[in-house]
């Protein structure tokens, strides 16, 4: 939408948000580093809510040619979908159930986050 973020998100930076890097925490990132990222975010995207019309056009460059037009109207709805279908059911609940971890990841993705967490711990 033409309203950059302030600041690069490590994992966009080094292109490992094509492996789900944004999925989990990593053992050296604090809670507060975190909570600072999401409060930063959440501050960015009030701001384009009260300053673009539901109708500006936008585009998503990693999306299929034909349908990379869109609007910001249309990608706040898709964010509010994602938001209710992630923090509205329990991923973590299922993935230790049925040891599956969402998108179609490899096991190894599953060993990593474990990996992570029990460092954390």
């Amino acid at each position: 939408m033409g309203r950059p973020a302030p600041v690069t998100l490590p994992w966009v930076e080094d292109g490992s948000i094509w492996d789900n890097a944004d999925m989990w925490a990593k053992p050296s990132e604090s809670r507060e580093y975190l909570l600072d990222l999401y409060r930063m975010a959440w501050r960015h995207s009030d701001s384009s809510i009260a300053t673009l019309p539901l109708d500006a056009p936008g585009e998503v460059s990693w999306w299929a040619e034909h349908k990379r037009r869109t609007t910001f109207g249309h990608l706040l709805a898709r964010v509010v979908a994602e938001t209710a279908q992630h923090a509205g059911h329990c991923d973590v609940v299922r993935e230790l159930i049925d040891g599956r971890n969402g998108a179609g990841n490899p096991p190894e993705f599953y060993d990593l986050v474990e990996q992570m967490a029990a460092e954390a711990r």
